[in-house]
Formats: structure tokens, sequence, C-alpha cells
């Protein structure tokens, strides 16, 4: 599997016209090469390549690490710039996004004779289309997160705090084996439901509102996304008509997923039902986007989207909408693009649950 990674990464290689690549991004090189630790840099030739490390790695880079040497650092920069002076590269190649003004500046006075060329991330074009072995990571750490989700339900009551939900979530996550949480949760109640990315707050849950949890675990590297919306009681009648619209509109994209669709596709079907019931202006972000090694990469699910679905492909459906001073609504489920259709990795039941 690494090694069909690394035959990509060097057809990048080819396609640039560039001596060698460098790779800063953690993601990128636990794609790559294996390495799941947190520093490091990856070095990539047409023939070879090397991971470089400090002592703190050493011994796990060279266990985890396939496909490349390794070798230990005491300065990374130097190290970089002896392992390509002694390669002889002159055309190296960087993904712009991810290396500062700084390091590229340090790296132009050291290496005078080198040319550096800005590339596009062509790693993460790469990582859109997953494996059958990553979709079992993200499967499983779907099902783990769901299952938390679903242990905490019986403490969803007035008085509680959103804070103190999200710190149930994440302790429940971590016992049924989360690495760690795959960001900061959003537990957003009563009017706060209309904040898209309301993390949880000390906001005291109340009877009769509607809670939106936005979730996700790590597991192996790879990361889960998924988001309920339940009521306490019985919320503001025109709150469970938003749930109903939201829904719709979920099913509706999840229903047309399958190869050749065009993503942006899937954006306009969720978006032109909530606008055809009223509340367009009240759905401002994309529909979706890609979960893998991170929990936000390709492909995005939006309007401005110019990807087609394909076989592989793994990416949230999560409509939403939110009335300011009153609530909101969003439900989220991560799908993988399979021959003729789409399959849910996210486990919890979207109809609405009444607590």
């Amino acid at each position: 599997m690494l090694k069909d990674r690394i035959f990509s990464a060097r057809e990048c290689l080819e396609r640039n016209s560039i001596d060698a690549l460098l790779v800063t991004s953690l993601q990128s090189i636990r794609y790559l090469s294996g390495f799941s630790g947190s520093d490091g840099v990856l070095l990539v030739t047409p023939d070879a390549g090397c991971f470089l490390t400090d002592s703190r790695y050493t011994t796990q880079a060279s266990r985890e690490v396939s496909g490349f040497a390794v070798a230990e650092y005491r300065s990374k920069l130097d190290a970089v710039v002896e392992w390509f002076s002694a390669c002889g590269c002159r055309r190296i190649g960087f993904i712009a996004s991810q290396l500062t003004v700084e390091v590229y500046d340090e790296l132009k006075a050291k290496l005078p004779e080198v040319e550096f060329v800005a590339l596009k991330d062509e790693l993460a074009d790469i990582r859109r289309i997953k494996s059958h072995e990553e979709i079992v990571l993200l499967e499983t750490a779907a099902s783990l997160a769901s299952e938390a989700f679903l242990s905490i339900l019986p403490l969803i009551r007035p008085g509680i705090s959103e804070r103190e939900l999200a710190l149930e979530l994440e302790v429940a996550m971590r016992r049924q084996g989360a690495d760690d949480k795959a960001f900061d949760f959003i537990v957003a109640s009563g009017e706060r439901g209309a904040l898209p990315h309301g993390r949880a707050s000390e906001r005291v849950i109340c009877q009769g509102e509607l809670i939106t949890f936005d979730f996700g675990a790590i597991c192996n590297g790879y990361n889960s996304d998924e988001t309920v919306t339940v009521a306490l009681g019985s919320p503001d009648p025109q709150l469970l008509d938003i749930f109903s619209i939201v829904k719709e509109a979920h099913d509706r994209a999840i229903d047309a997923v399958k190869p050749g669709v065009p993503l942006k596709d899937l954006d306009r079907i969720a978006r032109s039902f909530i606008a055809e019931k009223g509340f367009g202006s009240f759905f401002g972000h994309g529909l979706g986007h890609g979960v893998g090694l991170e929990v936000h990469e390709k492909p995005l699910v939006s309007f401005r989207s110019d990807e087609i679905a394909a076989e592989g492909m793994v990416f949230t459906i999560e409509p939403g909408i939110y009335v300011p001073g009153l609530g909101g609504v969003r439900i989220e489920d991560t799908v993988v693009v399979e021959a003729s259709g789409c399959r849910l990795l996210t486990k919890v039941s979207k109809e609405l649950r009444v607590l």
C-alpha cells in the first residue's frame, strides 16, 4: 500500500520537473511513510528518499517508516540542507500552503544554487481516494464515536452544561478506544444552536430546547465527523419544522451520492430544498468536506467544487439551518462512495430523538 502511495508521490516529481519534494505535513508524511509521531520531515526523490527526525522519534521511526531511509538530526533545517546538497538537487518542490516564509527564506539563503518550486498540495489530491484499509480505519473511528455519543444520552437533562456534556463525550470516546478527539466538540443548545461552530460553553441546558452535537474521534490517525441534533422535551414548533427540512435535505443529498455525480450538484440538491422552504439565507456553509487523516480535507462538497464523486471518496453531508434568536439544526453523516451509491460510516440514527 505504501509502495503505491510513494509511486504516486514520485509521479508528482515528474509532472512538475523537480528533482525532489520536501514534505512537511505530518498527515502526508504518515500517508507516505507510516510515521505517526509529531515531528519530522520527509524528502522524496525519483529513486530514493529519507525521513529525518530528532532523537525523540528515532526508535519509533525505525519501526514505523517504510520505503525511506531514516536519519536523526540535531537541527532540522541543517539536516535538510545537507541531504539535498549531498543529492545534488537543483529543483526542489514544496507545498506552498505548508512552508512558512521564514523557513523558505532560510532554505534559499543556505542553498542559493537551488530553485525552489512552490506547488499546490498534490499529495492532498492523492489522498482523496481512500484504500480499503483506510476505509476500515475511518469506519472504526466513526463507530466508536457514535457508540460514545449514544452512551451519554442519559446524561442530557435540564441543568447540565454544554461543557459538561462535551467532557463526558470525550471521556466516553476514550473509553471506547479513541486515541483523541478529532476537534473541539460543538455542543450548542437553545439559541446557541444558531452558531454553526458553537463550541461547548458553560450555558446550562433547559427543557424544551434543541441541542446540536458535532463530534469526532481519532483512531490510528484517521478521523470521524458526525453531527446529531436532539430535542429535550418539546421545543418551539418552528424548530421542529426546521429539523424536518434539514433532515429531508440531508436525505436527498445522500440518496444522490454515486460515482460520476458532480459534488456541486449534491450541494445544490440540499441547498435548493432548504431555499424552497424559505430558509435559504440561513444555510451559509458548504454541504460537506472530505474526511481522512485530517478532519477537513479534499474533496470539498460545495457550490464552489469542480470535482466529481468517485468510488473511494469519503466526505460529509451536513446541511443546516441557523436562525439568530431562535436556534438551529445541523444533521451530518460521513459517507463513502461505492460502486452503486454510498454507505454511511457514521452510525447514529438521524431521526429526531426526543429525550
